[in-house]
């Protein structure tokens, strides 16, 4: 199968979890998004809402936006009265149901299209891991296989929790090319689980214009602390679309990845203003501003060698942002059983990226006329200092995964 091998420059990301426990747990929107883009939208303003309460934690970070929003749409299905409206509160997510997961489904399929792809390789996995015989609606069952494709596997997690957590984790490596195992640990999963829902989101692109390898050199990357570290620094000299805005405080790159489906934008701010102050300011309206102003330019690009490797418990987080109720005895997921024993009890996250010189050029365009009228010189974008970067998926917009470089040589 292809995207089956794997080395450097391969980029991937993985997997949300999103635990639910038999516990004694004793207004539909108006104006609701109603298109594909809206719900890009949505999942854009959670991004990045999101971003900015794990990434308060100092380190390098890498997450997958998607795929937390895939599984807790899954989760959303059986999702009711306050507890749904939370969840539309934090993921911009909203009612009818059924109009949500049709449009959710429309924009997997249109990222995610069947058949092979000869540039690149993205797949998405869900699935449902299930107490035998607990009683869950045939109706949830079938809405989760109907718009996610999410099988249903009868599992005992209350005799064979050890040999049901293996079975989940052997499913975890083989749809993330084995990159990620063991992520459920011993306790993570207990006699009390009534359900298991899984994503994993799964990613190899190459640059369409690759570094060389010879002229990859080490160089200082400056640390936020004022410290520096000598990094393989890989460098090429070509046509990206590429922004600096008007104080010369912040850059961003666009490389694309072969068949430009799929490409990674870089921003990365100056030294002195530094990266908290970006992050700080991250919203949909200035993403889409930065993104929409990136123009085809003639760029020396410098960017290190990376490779990132993040899990994250994402409960306490996700209750303070708002959709408190999913984590409480006040949950409300009675669209799964008919009843309201469930709650979440925990959201794991994981995710890994290894950027080298195989794994991104962009069309050339009118811009250079422009270039040529303004008599501008070649700009450098030398990320050899703490940068964000986000993988998207070109035709909707869509953010796949992001994060930050903070010390290229922390793994």
């Amino acid at each position: 199968m292809k995207g089956t091998i794997w080395g450097k420059g391969r980029i991937f990301a993985l997997v949300l979890l999103v635990f639910l426990i038999q516990s004694i747990a004793a207004h539909g929107k108006t104006d609701e998004p109603k298109t594909l883009e809206g719900i890009v939208q949505a999942n854009t303003a959670f991004a990045l809402k999101l971003y900015r309460n794990v990434s308060k934690k100092k380190g390098n970070l890498f997450f997958s936006p998607f795929s937390i929003s895939d599984a807790l749409a899954m989760t959303y299905a059986g999702a009711r009265g306050d507890t749904e409206r939370q969840m539309e509160d934090v993921l911009g997510f909203f009612r009818p149901q059924e109009r949500f997961h049709a449009a959710f489904s429309a924009l997997i399929e249109k990222i995610f299209p069947k058949g092979p792809k000869k540039d690149y390789t993205l797949r998405l996995a869900n699935a449902m891991w299930g107490q035998k015989g607990y009683g869950f609606l045939p109706k949830f069952i079938n809405a989760i296989d109907r718009y996610y494709h999410g099988g249903f596997f009868p599992v005992d997690f209350v005799s064979k929790t050890e040999e049901t957590r293996q079975k989940i984790n052997l499913w975890v490596e083989k749809h993330t090319e084995k990159k990620i195992r063991n992520l459920i640990q011993k306790g993570d999963i207990n006699p009390l689980t009534r359900l298991v829902l899984t994503n994993a989101i799964y990613f190899k692109g190459f640059w369409a214009s690759q570094f060389k390898v010879k002229n990859t050199k080490s160089a200082a990357f400056h640390l936020e602390d004022g410290r520096s570290v000598s990094a393989p620094m890989m460098f090429q000299s070509g046509e990206f679309p590429y922004f600096e805005s008007r104080n010369g405080k912040l850059q961003v790159v666009e490389l694309p990845y072969a068949g430009k489906a799929i490409s990674m934008i870089i921003f990365l701010p100056s030294r002195e203003e530094g990266l908290t102050r970006l992050e700080q300011s991250l919203s949909v309206k200035g993403v889409h501003t930065m993104t929409s102003s990136l123009r085809t330019r003639n760029v020396d690009v410098y960017l290190p060698r990376f490779r990132l490797n993040t899990k994250l418990y994402l409960s306490r987080i996700l209750a303070r942002m708002g959709m408190s109720d999913a984590f409480s005895e006040e949950a409300d997921l009675s669209g799964m059983t008919g009843n309201k024993e469930l709650q979440v009890s925990k959201v794991i996250h994981q995710a890994y990226v290894d950027v080298d010189e195989k794994g991104t050029e962009a069309a050339a365009a009118t811009a250079v006329v422009i270039r040529l009228k303004a008599m501008m010189s070649k700009p450098v974008f030398r990320a050899n200092h703490p940068f964000l970067f986000m993988i998207i998926h070109k035709k909707t917009g869509s953010i796949l995964f992001m994060g930050r470089v903070e010390n290229p040589l922390v793994k």
